[in-house]
């Protein structure tokens, strides 16, 4: 794509890249509330089954992620147009999804500015390792990062490392207003939760908060994982490396049905939200939909987004995702060829 061609999308989204009021408070207000109303519902129903009170709480994970996806438009500001109302709902659906907002603001910025970048991974996104990477790491470091893609791991306890762990800390070398607003959060937490513990008992609260965190952290880490993780992916050299092919190409377009769509508030059309981030997530689909060029963006849907759990490692030389497995048949190739090379030298 020319210069010329990607300024023209750039402007062709960005006509999208404005918040609504209105439609940001109804969110508020059909997000909040009905998660609200369910974990309230999920309590009731303890006297009368604990698996309608589990049934509960699935549903009520669903309403977590979607407060996430408003937590995620405040960090880039796209929510409101006032910062002061971002950085205040943003902190408000922190408190909600155990995020610190101004901690996760940055990482998630760097994210943005990097994402597809081979020399400069490491802030905000999932570890990847180049095959040349890895056959030159050490023992150890190969078996951190199999471990650390492991299916069982990475959304087992994933979300346990994230919640308890990564988000309740500051990073060394935190400013003064991202060190508060992480202790703010904190704090927070800890009342709420304490006061739920108080009012319902440890025993329901944990019937009712630990799956509805547990699920929403794994599948919202399966949201962030599957968009960047597919076959053809792109991943560049920071000389050759392109903002909006790294958007568009290094992306996906999730494409889900309506109603994960509405729950995952329009996250599936990230290619879009990489192109531009200050698109709040209802304008999204509508953005998507107006811009043609960005209708070729790799399209994965819940079937065929079950084949990036087996991608492992990035091959330059291919350019795509491969599998742990599909390394050994590589390597065992290049071993034959290396043997039948210096067999034909001795002749």
């Amino acid at each position: 794509m020319s210069r010329q061609k990607q300024t023209q999308l750039r402007k062709s989204v960005a006509v999208f890249a404005n918040s609504d009021v209105r439609r940001s408070v109804i969110q508020l207000v059909n997000t909040i509330l009905p998660f609200l109303v369910l974990w309230f519902l999920a309590y009731q129903s303890l006297s009368i089954s604990i698996w309608l009170t589990l049934g509960l709480a699935v549903v009520a994970s669903g309403f977590v992620i979607r407060i996430f996806i408003i937590f995620h438009d405040c960090t880039h500001s796209s929510f409101f147009k006032s910062p002061k109302a971002n950085r205040m709902v943003g902190t408000l659906t922190g408190i909600i999804t155990l995020f610190a907002f101004e901690k996760w603001k940055r990482s998630h910025a760097i994210h943005h500015a990097t994402s597809s970048n081979l020399d400069k991974r490491g802030t905000g996104d999932v570890w990847v390792m180049t095959v040349n990477e890895y056959k030159e790491a050490s023992f150890w470091r190969r078996l951190a990062y199999r471990l650390y893609r492991n299916p069982i791991i990475m959304f087992g306890l994933g979300p346990l490392y994230l919640f308890l762990l990564s988000n309740r800390f500051n990073r060394k070398g935190a400013r003064r207003k991202e060190r508060l607003n992480t202790y703010f959060i904190n704090l927070s937490i800890v009342v709420i939760y304490a006061s739920l513990i108080w009012i319902v008992g440890w025993q329901a609260f944990l019937i009712i908060q630990l799956p509805i965190l547990f699920l929403s952290g794994s599948l919202g880490i399966w949201l962030f994982y599957v968009q960047h993780q597919f076959e053809d992916s792109y991943f560049e050299n920071e000389a050759e490396w392109d903002y909006v092919k790294a958007a568009v190409d290094g992306s996906s377009y999730y494409k889900l049905p309506k109603i994960i769509q509405w729950v995952t508030g329009n996250i599936g059309y990230h290619h879009v939200h990489h192109l531009s981030p200050k698109v709040p997530n209802y304008h999204l689909e509508d953005a998507h939909e107006s811009t043609p060029p960005l209708q070729k963006a790799t399209t994965i849907t819940l079937l065929t987004s079950l084949q990036s759990i087996r991608f492992r490692l990035y091959d330059e030389a291919s350019r795509t995702f491969i599998s742990f497995k599909e390394l050994k048949t590589l390597q065992k190739n290049t071993n034959v060829n290396i043997s039948m090379k210096t067999s034909v030298q001795e002749k």
